[in-house]
Formats: structure tokens, C-alpha cells, sequence
């Protein structure tokens, strides 16, 4: 009992208040257990999606705070072996890529790539849960113009209606698995000849802006696409790489609260969207709000 008054209490209304405390316990996520202490990578969307798990869990009575661990995947992993947090939100593709050495085993398929993710980390204490819809990979996009005057939003209608346009993105498109050589391979698109290369971010965005490129390559959430209202073609037969949100936990803290912490978790990325991401960095990035801010909003529309 967390009462000091406990010792002056008889055994019989002692047995009592404990039976009370137990029930009262159960399903709110307001029991004794650990701290949950959530990993924030140095980058805006991190920060949002670490915000959204500490007001979802809080809204439930966990205890949750967040701790800023460094803008690079090795620190927040050396976080998480030095027992200085316990969950974060991780990308599927990157963290087995990272994890792997460059592989190559990552797919587009969300839910097998999280499956060969945690053959990776087990060995680490940790478990990748079920990956949300959002994704934030490398992803193709289209001035509204474009789009509507070509009627093309999906990378089906590029690939039958786009054989002449331009490509403008990252250099490594030329080799990289799901930029050109993906667009071959899996919707029979050859863009090669029509490919400039372009810094990522801004340059693209004004290259397309000024018309040098027909399509450019941004981050799927990029702040850039919900400013200029740019359309995301969406990857229809799932070429792209399954950068999917997955929260990643130890096991230790999975234990402690077991299928209440993870059905909260699953709960929280079955109603993360790529378009949730998107608006929330744009607020972020370019609006210049705070992300606890952004992320209280999100919680209060998804009835946290």
C-alpha cells in the first residue's frame, strides 16, 4: 500500500482497501509498475510521435515522461541498454536496415519487415509492436497541377501515364532498391533517362515549383508536401520501403503491464496516418509551434 496510515489500520479493513486498490487497478493503466520513459530522437517528428505516447499513456495513469537521446539511432539503442528509457517510436525498415548492416531485407510489406525487425532485437531485450499506417520513407510526388491535369495520384497511374516526365531527387535514386530500380522492377516504369539528381527537401520542392521536374522524391511526411500542396502518390502495389511508425518497448516493460500496455500501443498507431504525420511536422516545421503542443492536439481529436 502506498498509505503510511496502513500500520494503524486492522487486518481485516487493511485486506479491505488492498482488494479495493487491486480492482481499482485493473484496465486504466494506473497500477504499480515502471516508469515508461520514452526516447526522443533529435528531429521534429520524433519529438511529436514521443508527445503523443506520453499524453496517450498519462490519459490511461501510466507515469511517462520523455528523454531527448541524440539525433542518431545508436544512441537511442545505447538509451535503452543503459536502462534510460524503455519505448520509443522506431521506423521498421530503417531500424532492421541499421540493425542488419545494410542488407537489403526490408520490404514493403509493414508487417513483415516489423516480423524480421524483432528477430534483430529480441537478442537486445526489446519487441517491435504492430507498425502503424503512417510512413515516412522516401516517396514520389506531384505539383496539384500536375496531378489533376494528368490524372495521376498513385504510382499505377505514373507508371501508365508518365513514361515522358521528369524525375527530380537524391542521387542514390540511380541505385537505391525503391526509388528507380523499385519503379522497374515493380510497376515497370524505366524513369533513368529522365532523372535529375537534386539535394532532397527544398531543392526538389523548388524544382518542381519552377517546372525543371514533372515528379520529385520527398520524405513521405515532409512539412514541404502540406505547405505547397503537393500530392503524394500513393504506392498502390507497395514498393516503397515499410519506414512504417512501430513503437519499440523493452520487454521488461511489457512484462510489468503486459496486453494493456501493448493493446494502448496498437491502439495509439491504428489511428496514425501518413497524412497525421505530415500536418503535424508542418506545424512544427514550418509554423514554428511546440511539439507537446502539436501532439495534445492529436491526442484530444483521437479522444485521449
Amino acid at each position: 500500500m502506498r498509505t503510511n496510515r496502513s500500520r494503524a489500520i486492522g487486518a481485516g479493513l487493511l485486506a479491505l482497501v488492498m482488494l479495493m486498490a487491486a480492482c481499482g487497478d485493473s484496465g486504466d493503466g494506473a497500477n504499480d509498475g515502471p516508469e515508461v520513459v520514452i526516447a526522443a530522437q533529435d528531429f521534429g517528428e520524433s519529438e511529436i510521435l514521443a508527445e503523443i505516447y506520453k499524453g496517450a499513456l498519462e490519459s490511461k495513469g501510466y507515469t511517462a515522461r520523455v528523454q531527448r537521446v541524440g539525433g542518431f539511432r545508436d544512441l537511442e539503442l545505447a538509451a535503452f541498454e543503459s536502462g534510460d528509457v524503455n519505448l520509443a517510436p522506431e521506423y521498421a525498415a530503417s531500424m532492421l536496415e541499421y540493425l542488419n548492416e545494410g542488407a537489403g531485407e526490408a520490404t514493403g510489406d509493414a508487417a513483415a519487415t516489423t516480423d524480421l525487425l524483432n528477430g534483430y532485437i529480441e537478442e537486445l531485450g526489446l519487441v517491435a509492436l504492430t507498425p502503424s499506417d503512417a510512413v515516412d520513407t522516401n516517396a514520389f510526388v506531384v505539383t496539384a497541377e500536375t496531378s489533376e491535369s494528368l490524372g495521376i495520384t498513385s504510382l499505377s497511374d505514373l507508371a501508365e501515364k508518365g513514361a515522358d516526365l521528369t524525375l527530380g531527387g537524391p542521387p542514390d535514386c540511380e541505385t537505391n532498391p525503391f526509388c528507380i530500380p523499385g519503379l522497374q522492377r515493380v510497376y515497370g516504369l524505366d524513369l533513368s533517362a529522365n532523372f535529375t539528381p537534386l539535394q532532397a527537401g527544398l531543392p526538389t520542392a523548388d524544382a518542381l515549383e519552377q517546372d525543371a521536374i514533372d515528379v520529385g522524391i520527398l520524405f513521405s511526411t515532409s512539412a514541404i508536401i502540406a505547405d505547397r500542396g503537393y500530392v503524394l502518390l500513393e504506392d498502390d502495389q507497395n514498393m516503397l520501403a515499410a519506414d512504417n511508425v512501430v513503437p519499440v518497448l523493452t520487454n521488461d516493460l511489457l512484462e510489468a503491464y503486459g496486453d494493456e500496455l501493448r493493446n494502448l500501443l496498437d491502439e495509439i498507431s491504428s489511428k496514425l496516418t501518413t497524412a497525421d504525420l505530415t500536418a503535424m511536422n508542418k506545424r512544427f516545421e514550418i509554423d514554428n509551434e511546440d511539439a507537446d503542443a502539436i501532439a495534445a492536439d492529436w491526442l484530444a481529436d483521437n479522444g485521449y
